[in-house]
This record gives C-alpha cells, structure tokens and sequence, in this order.
C-alpha cells in the first residue's frame, strides 16, 4: 500500500479530486470540475500546503500569496475573475465561507457516485446526514474581513493531524505533498509562459482587422462567391463606419444643447461594444461585454451611469459621441468594438469626453477568449482612474461582477433576457427554455435563476394560467435562490419585490426594493421596482418620483417603466399624462397586453369612451379569452377600491 492510500484526505491537483473519508460514517469523493472550481481545489491545497510547511493547524493570511493566487486563477481558473486583491480576495473569501461548506447543495463540486436531479431549473439537494453536514462544513473556517482574510483547514476537527491529509500530482507515487504542490506550481508557471508568448505572437501577427477565419483559402463554387465577396464587403463597411467614429474630431457640446441637465456627478454612457467578428452568433457576447460593464459601473454611488436600454437603443447605426451625450445627457461616452482569431479575443476601448471634445483614455486588450470577464473587470477599473473616481478597496470589491466562467451559460441568459424584455406570451416561454439550458450549463450562476422567476412571476399575466399562486410560489423559490448564488446583484432583490407585491405583502415589498437600490444606487430597474410597491400600497405620488428617476437614468426605457408610470398618474387622476405613458409602452411593445389593459382603464376613466372601445378590442385581439374581473384581482392594491374602479372601468368598454 503507498503512503497515498492511508491518508483519511488525499487531494489530486491531477484530476482535480477530493477524497475524504468521514469518522465513523461514509468516505466521499469530490470532483471540481470546471475551471473557476477547480481554482478553489487549489486554494484548499495552498492553504493546506502553508499549514504542513508551518507544521500546524492554523488560519493562512491570502495576502501574503496573491502572486500565486493570480498564477491560480489564471491558469487553472482560466481567468475566471480578476486577479487583482481587490477583487480576486473577496471572492475567495464569499467562496470559502458560503459555496465551499455547502454539501447538501454543492455549488462547487460534484459529488460522485451520487445523483443530483434538477427540477424546473432548481438544483435538487444531495442526501446527507446531518453529521455528515456538519463535519464537512466545520473543515472551512475564516477571520477577518474580505480584504485581510486568513483561511483555516481545519482537519483536526474531524480528529484528523496533517500526516493525515495527502496532497498529490500525477501517478508518481513520489509525487506528494511539497514535492507535489512544487511539480504543480512549476507547471503552472510554464503554462502561463507559453499564454504570454502565444499573446505576444497574436498581437504581432499582420493582417486585417477581420477575422482570420475569412483569410483561410477556400474554393467556393461560383455561385457563392458573390454571396462570400458581399458579405466581406459588409463587414469592411462596419469598420469603416465604426473606424470613422473612432477617429473622428469632437466638438465641445454647449449645456444648452442638453436633452437633460448634467448630474452633479461624474455621467458616462457605455454604448454597445460593436462586433467585429463577422458571426452572429458573437453579437450576445458583444452587447454582455457593455452591459457587464454598465452593470458594475453602475453599483458606486459615485458615479451616474445611464441604463442598457437606452444606450442600446442606439446599436447598429452611425452614431456620434456628441450626439449621445446630448440626448442622454451625460459628460462621457464609452465605446468599443470586439474582434475574435480562434480561441483568441481582441478587445479595443475608448473613453471620451463629450463635452469638452477629446479623449480621456483608450486601450486594446489581447487575450483568450476564456478571459473575456476579466477584461471587463480591468476596463471597469480604467474608466473610474480616467475619470478620477477613487473607490477604497472595499468598494471596489462592491461593485466586483459575479457571474460564471462558462460562455454558453452565459450567453444563453443573455437571450433569454432579450426575450424575456419582449413581454408576451410566447417569448416568456423561449426565455424559459433558455434559463433552463444555462443553469443546465452551470447550476450556480445566478442571472437565469433570476431571469426564470419574472418568467414565472409574468406568467398569469399573459394568458390562462392554472394556479398563480404555484406561479408565485415557484418565482418565490427561484429570486432566492438567485439571491443566495449572488447576494451582491441587485436584480435578486428586484424580483422579490414584485413578487411581495404581488402577494400583498407591501412593506417587504417596499424594502426588498430598497434594498436593490442600496446595492445598485443608479439602478433604473431598482427606482422602477420601488415605484410599483409604492404606487401599489397606495403611495402613488411616491411612486411617481420613484419612477420619473428611474427614467432620468434609462430615457429611452422598456415599455413597462411607462405602464407602471401610466398607473401611478392614473390613480392620481393625471389622466393625460397616464395616457401619454402608456402610448410610449405600447411603441416599445406593440403586443403588451398590461399597458393595452391599463389604456383602456384611463380611456373610460377620463370619459373618452370611444378610445376605450377600440382599447378594448385590441385587448380582445391579443387574449381573446380576456376577464376584466380575473384580471383586477391579479393587480394587488392595497386599497381593494382601485381594484373595483379597474374592473368598472373594464366593464365600461365592453371587457367582461
């Protein structure tokens, strides 16, 4: 027997395997298996390996290793997230404390020879006593803070000495502890030598900015070379266009030329990054790299950043610096363009002051395409330097993205939002299909988990539904699981507060949306959840400021930010401008079934019966099985009165 065999925990940096065998109890083996898992396998073994180096059980300062976590995270990580302290200690630490210990959900593992279902879209738990719980979770003790953590193995918990645990590499039986831990480093450090020269290679190579995959020589039969030479030439005239706006002089903008005023903050528009790459299919991850950065700008209250919606309204035509600082009202324009060679990205980004006409900062970015998240960091962390935003420490870990390391998951939450924003029936349903693919993909990753609530939450809405209350009990279910994958994502607390809302319980409501601004301070979606708990409760005014902020931050906003402004201006009797609103959602959403409800609401309560007529029909038009009674009793007003003013004013346009 060698000495590997008798060790009671051998962990393999070779196949990336934990095998513990419980006192008294079950022996378990642990698969990391994906790269951001296996990152933290190798965290277990570095602490491991300093506690046998030291010759005892005690608690290892992560600062003193940051180079070699960063080596960790970028190659055995795959980058799955930045390598600065600021960002790459924090998330050990959440890891550590909260994924680590979970045995029951193992969000960071596999647990083999044991079966884990999943039903609709949720993890089912793996079956374990409670002492077998408890003895895995005690292993992973922490002190201090997510900046200055120290980590502790604790295998003397479970009776266990450190001759006791086993860290080994490959089939050398020689191969074991320091011996081990040193063949491992040494390998990883040529793997990340060989990384930098491939890089310094691709960014020497000679070409055209289009992808070398159209470079290759192909004998195309006559009839598509036509087809081959147009679609080349689209492609060239995207660059150019895109090239010209890169290069193009600037002009200082004069505040009277403004749609809005400026903030009395730093205001910056990331406009959607321009895919260079000539696939399609790339074009999810493009708009995701702007958004991620939106999203991360978005969590410092230091800074006023405009909405996704509204600077991807302007995807995919010419469009000036000028005149997006004009008509978003912002100081700073973000923009780039993304190309891709194989498994290799390359990442251009400019940073350019609208006002005064000149650039603040631009880079280019040559990675594996693996590394695309890191990159987002990174830029994230350039434009607060460029445009002088100091962040401590701890708030730089605030506005840290989580998200996953694998692509398709990721990608597929992306279109599921798209058709989740869509708001009728049969695109609830592809979002849906599309949240479950991704969490297939990768069951800890929040967004589809958060993405799958609204499609349950939307559900009783858009047609006949058998049971809204399993509807809300299942987006129940989901927003905290969301939230318990990623509690520093504000849109987790965005869903819960609808779904109080919508269960009447108004002052969890209130606070669950508050919470989300906390997080997110410049969260439009954030204001526009607060405004519906607001209005609601029957705090319409309330709401109406909640709202009219939200669209200050997103001013070309998704239809519903309007129908939840057109229902706060209703009950207030503001019946022209809750007109107004809900002709805006309909232009986004031609098919919304809510705003062409709520229109014909107004219509009859402002007296203009004929409008609420032809209102009626459409509703009829879209959901011919349509009950003005069922419906009312759907919307949760705390004052029961509104509800029945809603269904006489239904009734009055001919809805049943």
């Amino acid at each position: 027997m060698t000495e590997k065999s008798k060790k009671c925990i051998h962990i393999d940096l070779n196949q990336f395997k934990l095998h513990i065998e419980f006192p008294h109890t079950s022996a378990l083996t642990l698969y990391f298996d994906s790269q951001s898992r296996r990152f933290y396998l190798s965290v277990i073994a570095l602490v491991v390996h300093e506690m046998k180096r030291l010759g005892r059980v005690t608690s290892i300062p992560l600062e003193e290793h940051l180079e070699l976590l960063g080596l960790l995270n970028k190659t055995v990580g795959g980058s799955a997230g930045s390598s600065q302290s600021a960002h790459l200690l924090p998330r050990i630490y959440r890891k550590w404390k909260d994924a680590l210990p979970d045995l029951e959900d193992a969000p960071l593992f596999k647990v083999l020879g044991r079966k884990k279902d999943f039903e609709e879209g949720i993890g089912a738990t793996y079956q374990f006593t409670d002492e077998e719980k408890d003895i895995w979770a005690n292993l992973f003790e922490y002190r201090g803070s997510e900046e200055h953590v120290r980590l502790r193995f604790s295998i003397d918990k479970i009776g266990a000495s450190l001759e006791n645990v086993a860290i080994t590499y490959g089939e050398d039986p020689e191969l074991i502890d320091d011996a081990a831990w040193d063949r491992f480093i040494a390998d990883l450090r040529q793997e990340a030598k060989k990384q930098k020269e491939q890089a310094y290679k691709f960014s020497q190579e000679k070409g055209s900015d289009i992808s070398p995959l159209t470079k290759r020589k192909r004998v195309l039969p006559r009839r598509w070379k036509w087809l081959a030479l147009a679609g080349v030439i689209a492609i060239v005239a995207v660059f150019a266009v895109w090239r010209y706006a890169w290069y193009a002089p600037y002009e200082e903008i004069a505040p009277e030329e403004m749609a809005f005023p400026l903030p009395d903050k730093p205001s910056i528009a990331v406009m959607p990054f321009v895919n260079m790459t000539g696939d399609p299919e790339m074009e999810y991850l493009s708009d995701g790299f702007a958004e991620q950065i939106i999203t991360c700008l978005s969590k410092t209250p230091k800074l006023f950043v405009i909405a996704r919606q509204s600077t991807f309204s302007y995807k995919g035509r010419p469009t000036r610096v000028q005149q997006v600082s004009r008509e978003l009202g912002v100081r700073y324009v973000m923009e780039g363009c993304i190309h891709r060679s194989g498994d290799r990205i390359r990442i251009t980004a400019q940073l350019i002051d609208a006002i005064k006409g000149h650039h603040l900062w631009a880079e280019r970015y040559e990675r594996e395409l693996r590394e695309v998240f890191a990159i987002q960091d990174e830029i994230t962390m350039e434009v607060l330097r460029a445009i002088e935003v100091k962040l401590t420490e701890g708030e730089q870990a605030r506005i840290y993205q989580r998200g996953t390391d694998n692509l398709e998951a990721y990608l597929k939450a992306l279109q599921a939002i798209e058709y989740h924003e869509r708001f009728n029936k049969n695109d609830n349903i592809v979002a849906r299909q599309l949240c479950k693919e991704a969490i297939a993909l990768d069951p800890e990753y929040a967004r589809p988990y958060r993405v799958l609530a609204y499609t349950h939450l939307m559900e009783p809405y858009y047609g006949p539904c058998p049971s809204p209350k399993k509807c809300m009990e299942r987006a129940l279910k989901l927003a905290k699981k969301a939230v318990s994958l990623d509690a520093s994502h504000p849109c987790g607390y965005e869903c819960l507060s609808y779904i109080y809302a919508m269960t009447q319980q108004y002052e969890k409501a209130i606070a669950k949306a508050e919470q989300a601004i906390t997080l997110d301070p410049n969260g439009a979606d954030a204001h526009v959840a607060l405004g519906y708990a607001l209005q609601i409760a029957g705090r319409p005014e309330e709401a109406i400021n909640s709202i009219e902020k939200a669209i200050r931050s997103n001013p070309i906003a998704p239809s519903h930010y309007f129908s939840k402004l057109g229902g706060a201006y209703r009950m207030v009797g503001r019946y022209e401008e809750a007109v107004a609103a809900y002709k805006k959602a309909l232009a986004h959403s031609p098919d919304s079934i809510i705003a062409h409800v709520h229109l014909t609401t107004t219509y009859s309560m402002a007296g203009r019966d004929d409008e609420a007529r032809a209102q009626a029909r459409e509703v009829l038009r879209i959901q011919p099985k349509f009950s003005a009674e069922s419906y009312a009793k759907r919307i949760p007003y705390k004052d029961k009165l509104e509800n029945q003013r809603v269904i006489d004013a239904l009734r009055k346009a001919g809805l049943k």
